[in-house]
């Protein structure tokens, strides 16, 4: 089935890492799972996750206004801790915290309000389930001992040598299916983001029968790759990668070094670094899932909110170069990223440095109509220099004057006489 359009032109997403781990500060899931916290002592945040100040419309007014068209809520991360009212098992925030109530159903309605795409994370594993841990992957005992559950089974996700019980294993996909049922029915997500794969084969997570069962309920349904061999985009974490991968992606960044929230993690990104990883980002084709981590009350950090905000704003100023527009140049042809209007007509040129004397362009063999100064309108001169036979010369653009920089990327409109033409050769010999 092809990409939804929706999604490859959303450009940036929020990714929202909320559950229990918020109450003291600790990675979630992760924690107990590697004995950085005793189990018993991360599961005692159950009673102190409170929602008490969660206000989902305020959420998705935010998220609106940085500019995001999707947002990914964990609904179940690893611990198995549900955000909503599961019928399969008890382990859920409305049964066993003080917060007693769905705190999905309005995240979903205050996202849609503001016309903002919904999307779900939940992960195949969880560590707490009774029958999680019945199976053992086949190529387990060649795991590093770095790796999840390397070279032995971890209590939490492997069944001891063996000790596999197949049936155990049964009531555990029928308990997944059930949840990811619940979360198609009640809350008809355009995404699911799933998570956890590795610690099983597709074969064994059944991954074909639940495709079909997400589709059978929501042919739109958007799935990312963690689903293996039926997914429908990539998803590098915390680093744009360097070459795109194949097909729609999306980068998974936080902003500050955690995903949820962590109350000693001071560590944030600054805007001009955030909207460095944005624009290389789309410059390559891909989304931005930009991570915020709330408190247990339901509250999204100061620094997070000001920092979505100033992304926002500087989205606002350059929508045109966003919005609609597909990669741009490859490496090499301009010192920074670059995007391309969808009728190829228009680059836009983006600058983190101020220019100085100019900005080059290579292997450009269109003639440049006007350049401008995104944000400001001002034109800008141009000229090209050199050039043999069929290879072309260098478009230089005059560096726009103090008072047209964007404080933190300034971004060079370059119309074009036709659709983008670009010399790749290795010049004349």
């Amino acid at each position: 089935m092809p990409m939804q359009p929706w999604f490859t032109d959303a450009k940036l997403g929020i990714f929202i890492h909320w559950g229990i781990y918020a109450v003291d500060g600790v990675p979630e899931s992760w924690s107990f799972y590697w004995g950085e916290v005793p189990h018993e002592r991360y599961m005692k945040q159950l009673d102190g996750f409170t929602a008490s100040r969660y206000d989902p419309r305020a959420w998705a007014e935010l998220f609106a206004r940085a500019g995001a068209r999707y947002a990914v809520l964990t609904a179940r991360h690893h611990d198995g801790v549900a955000l909503w009212d599961t019928a399969h098992g008890d382990l859920s925030v409305v049964r066993r915290t003080p917060a007693g109530r769905d705190l999905i159903a309005g995240y979903v309605d205050a996202l849609r309000e503001q016309d903002l795409k919904v999307g779900l994370y939940y992960s195949h594993s969880d560590w707490n389930h009774p029958d999680y841990a019945s199976l053992r992957h086949p190529g387990i005992d060649e795991w590093p001992d770095t790796y999840p559950g390397g070279n032995d089974a971890n209590p939490y996700s492997h069944a001891e040598r063996g000790k596999e019980d197949p049936e155990a294993w049964e009531r555990f996909l029928a308990y997944r299916d059930g949840q990811v049922g619940e979360l198609l029915q009640r809350f008809r997500p355009d995404l699911l983001w799933f998570d956890g794969e590795w610690e099983r084969t597709e074969e064994q997570w059944r991954i074909r029968e639940l495709a079909e069962l997400i589709l059978a309920e929501n042919p739109q349904a958007v799935l990312n790759a963690r689903m293996l061999s039926h997914g429908d985009y990539s998803t590098p974490e915390q680093g744009v990668p360097l070459q795109a991968p194949d097909g729609p992606w999306e980068l998974c960044l936080t902003i500050n070094d955690s995903w949820g929230f962590q109350h000693q993690d001071h560590h944030y990104k600054s805007v001009r670094q955030l909207v460095r990883y944005f624009a290389e980002t789309i410059g390559m084709g891909g989304n931005l899932l930009l991570d915020v981590g709330p408190k247990e009350d339901g509250t999204i950090p100061a620094e997070q909110v000001e920092r979505l905000e100033a992304l926002g704003a500087w989205i606002g100023r350059h929508s045109e170069a966003v919005y609609g527009t597909v990669a741009g140049l490859p490496a090499g042809h301009h010192y920074g990223p670059s995007t391309l209007s969808a009728d190829r007509r228009t680059l836009y040129l983006v600058c983190f440095d101020v220019p100085r004397e100019a900005v080059s362009v290579r292997g450009l063999r269109n003639r440049v109509e006007r350049v401008t100064v995104l944000g400001t309108g001002t034109e800008l001169g141009h000229q090209v220099t050199g050039g043999l036979d069929a290879v072309p010369g260098v478009t230089w653009i005059d560096a726009p004057a103090e008072g047209d920089l964007d404080a933190y990327a300034t971004v060079l409109a370059v119309e074009l006489d036709g659709e983008l033409d670009l010399y790749r050769g290795t010049g004349r010999d």
